[in-house]
């Protein structure tokens, strides 16, 4: 978790300024943690700090505010609708893009109130920028601090027909990951695509696996089994921390058979998952994506990845 400076950015291009609200210290419990953020602007909002009472107050309440930053402070309980029973403080801050071109540390730390950085967060600072370690969100001495967030995970989506459409709408919400989206021409991608996705349209798909990072992870989904069968081929050729092609256990018999004839060793298909998602979920395009997404987000899954890539 982080600032995320790309996707206010472009909140900022599309509803003009923008005010950004985040979860900056907890006392008790609270629906989420510290660093969790929301933007809101005059007519709508993404994120969300938790929902509820809190979040309404709070986006109201951004919607009018007039400083450039305002940090308040929230009892969570009966008055509010909420049984959490701990207390949050919020730092509100509105920008426009003057204001998000100026963030252009790793580490964003400033504070509701005038004066100079205290002794302790330049101290933060120092270690985070002499260990290269990011920290965690917090409020220290009334200032935030916050690293700014990268993707941590680079997931390519090769193909934009119905299960594509839905595997983005899925996962194009969660911060850990930085989407690539392939496809044969423009036409083939919606009007409308979400922040954060890159799309790429290429005549040759398959020319392209080779500008893809080794530790990406890619799912295989395009409208001809002959484009998915050359993507395995040169995913296999390339490297990959994970790799997933929809189809029954028929098709991945006969693409197994056709890529031990091009050359690949069993142990080196069995590297490819087949069939992904759920199979018991059904058919439907967002049933598809929901079971797939639970599994490339499974704790389990990661587990077996980092021993892959230790071994």
């Amino acid at each position: 978790m982080g600032f995320d400076r790309e996707a206010l950015r472009e909140a900022v291009k599309t509803h003009g300024k923008v005010t950004r609200v985040v979860i900056a210290g907890i006392k008790g419990s609270s629906p989420r943690e510290v660093g969790t953020a929301m933007l809101v602007w005059e007519d709508g909002q993404s994120g969300t700090i938790g929902g509820g009472t809190l979040e309404y107050q709070a986006a109201e309440a951004a919607r009018s505010q007039s400083a450039p930053m305002r940090q308040t402070h929230h009892a969570l309980g009966p008055d509010m609708g909420q049984c959490c029973g701990g207390a949050v403080t919020l730092l509100s801050e509105t920008y426009d893009l003057e204001a998000v071109d100026r963030l252009d540390d790793a580490v964003i730390a400033r504070s509701a109130s005038d004066g100079e950085m205290p002794l302790s967060v330049k101290r933060l600072l120092s270690q985070a920028r002499g260990q290269g370690v990011a920290p965690e969100p917090q409020l220290i001495d009334g200032w935030m601090v916050e690293p700014v967030h990268e993707p941590a995970r680079n997931l390519w989506i090769w193909g934009a027909g119905h299960v594509g459409r839905a595997l983005v709408d899925v996962l194009s919400p969660l911060p850990d990951l930085s989407i690539t989206w392939v496809d044969t021409g423009p036409e083939r991608f919606p009007s409308d695509v979400p922040n954060g996705v890159t799309t790429v349209p290429a005549s040759k798909p398959a020319e392209l696996v080779r500008h893809a990072p080794r530790d990406a992870e890619h799912l295989v989904l395009t409208y001809s089994h002959n484009l998915d069968l050359e993507l395995c081929n040169r995913l296999l050729l390339h490297d990959f921390r994970f790799a997933g092609l929809i189809g029954s256990a028929t098709k991945w018999a006969r693409f197994r058979s056709r890529l031990a004839a091009l050359g690949h060793a069993p142990e080196r298909i069995g590297r490819i998952t087949c069939p992904i998602g759920d199979p018991a979920l059904g058919k439907h395009p967002q049933m598809i994506a929901v079971g797939v997404a639970a599994q490339i987000l499974r704790p389990a899954r990661q587990n077996e990845i980092k021993k892959d890539l230790s071994a």
